[in-house]
């Protein structure tokens, strides 16, 4: 078991997302510890990119706005180096990128930095399954990246839609570890006024597949969504709402929000 999949163990998981570097890397450093302090269980870091996939007008702004300070992944990775030295951060960090930064980076470089710098877990949006190198072809040429992902924990999260096909949920179920992300609604990231009414129906698709936590993302917005989802799903994903916060430059109310959506998913 990994420190992401851990993270379900004794509650409902609440998985918060901001992008590092917005409004600067050390607002970022300062919000990842009150975050824990708040209740979030897991803490997903944008890595600044142009062309964010999926994302709404709210979290590409955040994007651009880092952007504007030269954020970069090695930023990113000397950031995680500091918030997890002497374990001052329990939460697991999950990074979410485009495949372009992990290509330019270099994939083997990547994943070996994720191990070395406290990364927990890996989401590429753009990289579908069926891109993954197999693993026994890496454990020449890449064995950090076997090591990074198999021996240390380091897992890689992929995306199940409302359109994804029972096949396709099962190859995603396979590849995955830490936990599955359920995109709760077709369309992009952004606060929604209610959730989809089919919820319940999606994650039942998936628990046929896999054993894995799952946790629901896209349109949670609100204390009631978070509690609501986290009935018939293990977890949720916030990001519009906080990144909505930060990008109007009340980074104070961030903790009080994050609260307030601990509360409700107890309460519930």
């Amino acid at each position: 078991m990994t420190r992401i999949s851990e993270a379900f163990q004794d509650r409902k998981a609440l998985i918060t997302f901001l992008v590092a570097g917005d409004p600067s890397l050390l607002a970022t450093e300062k919000l990842i510890y009150q975050l824990e302090k708040s209740g979030a269980d897991i803490i997903e870091l944008g890595i600044p990119y142009s062309d964010p996939l999926a994302d709404g007008p709210v979290i590409q702004a955040s994007h651009q706005r880092a952007l504007s300070k030269n954020v970069s992944l090695a930023d990113v990775f000397r950031l995680v180096k500091r918030v997890k030295k002497g374990k001052k951060l329990k939460s697991p960090i999950v990074f979410m990128l485009s495949y372009n930064l992990v290509l330019k980076y270099g994939d083997e470089r990547f994943y070996s930095d994720c191990e070395k710098h406290g990364v927990d877990g890996v989401i590429v949006p753009d990289l579908p399954p069926e891109e993954q190198p197999p693993l026994v072809s890496l454990r020449s040429t890449f064995s950090p990246l076997v090591r990074g992902r198999k021996k240390e924990g380091v897992d890689r999260i992929f995306l199940v839609a409302p359109t994804s096909t029972e096949e396709r949920i099962k190859l995603i179920a396979e590849k995955s570890s830490g936990f599955i992300y359920l995109i709760s609604v077709v369309g992009i990231t952004g606060k929604r006024e209610k959730l989809a009414a089919n919820l319940r129906e999606l994650v039942s698709r998936v628990r046929r597949h896999s054993q894995l936590p799952i946790a629901v993302g896209f349109g949670i917005s609100t204390p009631a969504q978070a509690a609501a989802a986290t009935k018939v799903a293990d977890g949720v994903i916030v990001g519009s709402a906080i990144v909505d916060l930060i990008g109007r430059g009340k980074l104070k109310a961030v903790p009080k929000f994050v609260s307030s959506l601990r509360k409700a998913i107890d309460a519930g």
